[in-house]
């Protein structure tokens, strides 16, 4: 008998453990971010002896974001790195960081206030049965046109890439009152190129690895929102993953956190200075645009507190904005 329970013992656990975590993400292969990615995961099979195989599909191949978390409703895929947008869908606190005009051009303090918070955001993943395994930011989002607008009054006129689904999105474009075109992320590069859009927004990394950077001739050097990501999988998946291997994926995932952050951060200089070496002209706005800016902020605040995000996430972001 002692054999026999011995065998299911090992059997169950080499079961537990066989299978590989499969996710997707957005990211391009080639990528700054991809490369960190791929170590990530390297080491944390190394680490747990094969135990725990992370399998990434990249660029988009298991399709948009938001195919990406059907398949995981569905278990063909177990989790995914995914911004602002898909995460929102899971936990609708996190959008609170991605609230437009919350930074402007703080990229530090923006950073600051996502890792105050990621505690308070993990909490609440957890009671969605996700586990969040690293928080990153993707960066501050610019506007870029195919026409010039010298202020954000002229923006109204362009008619403007908007990812199909986003509430957040959605509400920023009724309180601005901008010409909105519902779009899959994938298919923005080709409604550049046939003049379905006119502009899009993105962090400059998300600008050049989507390649919109050749469709564009003009930057707005005035940040509308922060863009964040995270690394999620189903509970039910870090359910199979032994307490002495979780602990080990935690450890490198939280390494890998902060390189790829600060990876980020660097590949986004880069990314401007790129654009700057393309001729793309950098449009600057008056102070003035500032004010109006903070009116859409605390609207679109007023439209979606309670309902998005709530009166506890908003609380907690306002009083880390307090903090100097």
């Amino acid at each position: 008998m002692k054999t026999v329970l011995l065998t299911l013992a090992i059997l169950t656990s080499m079961n537990l453990h066989a299978a590989p975590i499969k996710i997707g993400v957005l990211a391009p292969e080639g990528t700054g971010w991809a490369k960190n990615i791929k170590k990530m995961t390297s080491e944390i099979k190394e680490a747990t002896a094969g135990n725990v195989e992370i399998k990434v599909y990249y660029g988009g191949s298991q399709g948009d974001e938001q195919d990406v978390l059907r398949k995981i409703r569905i278990g063909q895929l177990h989790g995914g790195i995914f911004t602002g947008k898909t995460l929102g869908e899971i936990n609708g606190d996190v959008r609170v960081l991605e609230l437009p005009f919350t930074f402007s051009h703080n990229r530090t303090k923006a950073l600051t206030t996502l890792q105050n918070l990621a505690p308070f955001f993990n909490q609440k993943f957890e009671q969605n049965k996700f586990k969040n395994l690293a928080t990153f930011e993707i960066g501050l989002v610019y506007f870029v046109t195919q026409k010039k607008v010298q202020d954000l009054n002229a923006i109204k006129s362009l008619k403007i890439w908007s990812w199909d689904g986003d509430p957040l999105v959605t509400n920023m474009f009724e309180s601005m009152n901008l010409i909105g075109v519902p779009l899959a992320l994938p298919d923005v590069l080709s409604s550049l190129s046939t003049g379905v859009v006119e502009a899009a927004y993105a962090p400059p990394i998300g600008i050049l690895a989507l390649q919109w950077n050749t469709k564009v001739k003009y930057m707005v050097d005035f940040p509308i929102s922060y863009s964040i990501g995270a690394f999620v999988i189903t509970s039910a998946a870090w359910a199979k993953v032994s307490p002495a291997d979780q602990k080990k994926v935690q450890e490198i995932s939280k390494k890998y956190e902060t390189e790829i952050n600060n990876g980020n951060a660097k590949d986004n200089e880069d990314a401007l200075t790129a654009m700057k070496a393309q001729k793309i002209e950098f449009v600057k706005f008056n102070d003035t645009d500032l004010k109006v800016a903070q009116g859409y902020r605390a609207d679109m605040i007023k439209k979606l507190r309670g309902k998005l995000f709530s009166e506890e996430a908003l609380k907690k972001l306002e009083a880390e904005l307090l903090k100097k």
